[in-house]
Parts: C-alpha cells; sequence; structure tokens
C-alpha cells in the first residue's frame, strides 16, 4: 500500500499531514462473507458508528453469531426490529436474503465483475444504493479506484485536509477526485480519518 498512498500525497500534498499522523492505509478488515458484508452496510446506513455497532451486535447475537440468508428468512420480523434495525432496514436485509436465495442477485463470483457491474446488481436489493455498493467495493472487495461522492464524511473530510469552509458538493467532489485515479478509495480512507483525527494547524 505504500505506492497509492505516496500517489495521493504526490499529486495532492494537502493529504501528507493526514498521512503524518493517521499512518499506512488500514481499512477495517472484510466480512466473514459477501452477504455478511452487505448486510452490514445495510445496518449502518445513515448511523452514527457506536449505535451501528451495537444494532449490528445485536443482530449477529439473534442469529446465532452469523447470519444466513436462510436463517434470516425464517426469522420473525418482530424479532429483526426489536434488535433496533428500523422497518426500512429490516425490509432491505430480507430483500438481500431472499434475492440472493432465489438467485436474483448471486453473489458467486461477483469479484469478477467490475465496478460499475457490481453496483448495477447489488442495487437491484431494496435499499442498497449507490453508496452501499460503494461501501462493499472498497472494504470487503478491496477495490482501489472507488470514490463515494456521496458520502457525507468523505465530503467534510476533504474540507477539512484542503481547509475548505464549506464541504464540496458531489459534483464538484468527483472532478477534485480525478486527480487521485487509480487510488480514489486511498484518498476517500483518509478523507474518513480526517473527520476523526486532530490535525495540525502547520
Amino acid at each position: 500500500m505504500e505506492e497509492p498512498v505516496a500517489h495521493v500525497v504526490r499529486v495532492d500534498p494537502a493529504f501528507a499531514r493526514v498521512v503524518e499522523v493517521v499512518g499506512p492505509f488500514a481499512p477495517r478488515p472484510p466480512q466473514v462473507d459477501y452477504f455478511n458484508a452487505l448486510v452490514r452496510a445495510i445496518v449502518y446506513q445513515q448511523l452514527a458508528g457506536r449505535a451501528a455497532a451495537a444494532i449490528h451486535g445485536r443482530f449477529v447475537a439473534l442469529l446465532g453469531g452469523h447470519p444466513t440468508a436462510e436463517a434470516i428468512l425464517r426469522t420473525q420480523t418482530e424479532e429483526l426490529r426489536a434488535v433496533g434495525l428500523s422497518g426500512a432496514k429490516t425490509a432491505s436485509i430480507l430483500d438481500l436474503a431472499a434475492k440472493t436465495t432465489d438467485g436474483t442477485v448471486p453473489l458467486d463470483r461477483i469479484e469478477e465483475l467490475g465496478d460499475d457491474e457490481i453496483v448495477a446488481r447489488l442495487t437491484q436489493v431494496r435499499g442498497i444504493g449507490r453508496w452501499t455498493a460503494e461501501m462493499f467495493l472498497i472494504f470487503q472487495l478491496r477495490r482501489l479506484d472507488v470514490w463515494p461522492v456521496d458520502d457525507l464524511a468523505v465530503r467534510k473530510g476533504y474540507a477539512v485536509v484542503h481547509r475548505l469552509e464549506a464541504s464540496p458538493k458531489p459534483k464538484e467532489l468527483q472532478a477534485l477526485g480525478e486527480v487521485h485515479r487509480p487510488y480514489r478509495s486511498v484518498a476517500a480512507w483518509y478523507c474518513w480519518r480526517a473527520t476523526d483525527t486532530v490535525l495540525p494547524e502547520g
């Protein structure tokens, strides 16, 4: 990962102070399988990290420690809601379980597809939009050139890195990220870290 990080700093020196404080590019480990990675992404949608982690932990415990599509489809909706899932997220997880089981959204060998093909396949599931698919690409498949411009924390982090008064809009950020190809995922990760790290002023 040294070359991707070096590239980000080389093409955009503002990232140097973030890299210095945060250290090497180190995204969280992948989930045990693709299905659970998508379930986690759904649970974490629009929630603060701690709240999402608590709900996800209760969900996993409810399903015996390793949720499967079949086990989810056998679980009562009320039980799923009881762990803290909203009605919309419960419906999304059930739809994911149904569509991966009946072959509508196959996950086997999905890593062989291109990024846009994966986004198109995953967004057939209710409640999975481009953002959720992009999180899957970055954290599960370790794709290095994903630029999630709709992510509020990435936009805020970009503003922190560059000392901007306001976060760039998605369309603006899309253009600004071009310089980071083919390692936009790395730049995005450092934008996330910039929102929860105290950076030097110098």
